[in-house]
């Protein structure tokens, strides 16, 4: 219920934060930057309220803990703490917090959007689904070119390679490429390919 009511008031914090894109420019000053983390943060959260595979990307982006562990030590930040005090101080975020909780205490209402979260999180989820077996047919289809085959078995047998798709492995976002192959490979046509340019990698590297 927390997420729900950060996203209830991530409109109003976005719209109370006064840095600038065009005016802004990380390093120069602590505080500025600490401010303008905090609007990206909320105009991505604002943006996850009204895009189902935004609002996907970032469950699944919650659930990496390389990210995480960044966002916890940007917050635990002291010049993000200031900010954050600042707008928690602020007419409009006190509002927009009073506004979330009202909502959320009228049963039907936070069944209601509870609901509509969930049916977004889910649509999200199948577009990220349908968006890593496109990038997959793509992929297979561009190993047709004997260069790119040659390229990608190269790049396949450098160690460092090897070491970062270990990595990749832990990311929860790559399940999404692991589930789009496991369904491509019920194909018995797309699982002949998949295995003949696998062959083909294996011979060439």
């Amino acid at each position: 219920m927390k997420f729900f009511k950060a996203i209830a008031s991530a409109g109003i914090l976005f719209l109370s934060s006064g840095v600038s894109a065009a005016e802004y420019k990380r390093g120069e000053n602590k505080e500025q930057d600490a401010q303008y983390d905090i609007q990206t943060g909320m105009a991505g959260m604002q943006e996850a309220a009204k895009d189902p595979a935004l609002l996907a990307q970032l469950i699944q982006d919650m659930q990496n803990p390389e990210l995480m562990a960044e966002a916890k030590k940007m917050m635990e930040s002291p010049d993000f703490k200031k900010q954050m005090k600042k707008l928690e101080g602020s007419k409009d975020f006190k509002e927009s917090t009073k506004k979330a909780r009202e909502a959320m205490k009228d049963p039907a209402t936070a069944a209601r959007m509870e609901a509509q979260m969930e049916h977004m999180l889910t649509k999200g989820q199948d577009q990220l689904k349908d968006n890593a077996k496109n990038q997959m047919a793509e992929a297979m289809q561009a190993m047709n070119n004997p260069d790119v085959m040659a390229q990608a078995a190269k790049m396949m047998a450098d160690p460092d390679f090897q070491k970062n798709m270990a990595k990749m492995a832990q990311d929860p976002a790559f399940k999404n490429y692991m589930t789009a192959m496991q369904d491509m490979m019920k194909d018995p046509e797309a699982k002949n390919r998949m295995e003949r340019m696998s062959e083909q990698l294996k011979s060439a590297m």
